[in-house]
């Protein structure tokens, strides 16, 4: 990224500390971190409820695991925007999204990750799966359950369209664990796609910058 045009030469510095921090030994325990914490999520998730992408020989995955939620959108209409807002709900900042595949969520749990919070996220995603369930069987529509309002934030209303009833233990507390350590989004969902089709800059104009530095 440094060499591309217009790139950061800042991004050099970064890289050379991490590797003079972690030395040889370091490094290859980060990468052993790494590359078995990957496959342990990509099973425990790919077993009972979310297919895996791209996994080689015995169905292993390297330092990271594509969930695929193509086929649970087409069957229930709940989508990877909504499993990755849900996630905030849960304390996780959502995977990358949609890349390299749409509809995908890709997940990487570095060696940063211990085996703790591996299980949490894990959980939560299983958690994702129950819900996902009750709207497959009609408890309640895609539209009016709590994926598709995820994430709760700490002026949400109570009550939402068609009259359903999205309690506030349901939305905000998923699991007991989060009554301690919960954190509030200041405002709900955004419709992103639009915010980056419609920009709107909150710099000065060119010809006030001119004037000024005239």
């Amino acid at each position: 990224m440094a060499a591309a045009p217009y790139g950061s030469a800042g991004i050099l510095p970064i890289s050379w500390a991490y590797i003079a921090l972690m030395g040889a030994e370091g490094l290859l325990r980060a990468t052993a971190g790494g590359d078995g914490s990957a496959p342990t999520t990509s099973r425990r998730l790919a077993s009972r409820h979310f297919p895996v992408l791209y996994t080689g020989r015995n169905g292993l995955v390297a330092h990271e695991c594509i969930l695929d939620l193509r086929p649970i959108t087409k069957a229930t209409g709940v989508t990877v925007d909504d499993v990755a807002k849900r996630l905030m709900d849960h304390g996780f900042h959502a995977p990358t999204m949609s890349f390299p595949v749409a509809g995908t969520l890709m997940v990487e749990p570095t060696e940063s990750e211990d085996l703790r919070e591996l299980d949490r996220f894990c959980a939560a995603m299983i958690a994702h799966q129950s819900e996902i369930d009750r709207a497959a069987a009609g408890e309640w529509p895609a539209e009016a359950s709590p994926l598709r309002f995820a994430p709760a934030h700490g002026r949400g209303p109570r009550r939402r369209r068609s009259g359903t009833v999205r309690t506030r233990e349901l939305a905000a507390f998923p699991s007991e664990g989060l009554r301690v350590t919960k954190y509030f989004p200041p405002v709900g969902r955004i419709d992103a796609a639009a915010g980056d089709r419609n920009l709107v800059c909150s710099c000065p104009p060119i010809e006030e910058l001119a004037t000024t530095v005239g």
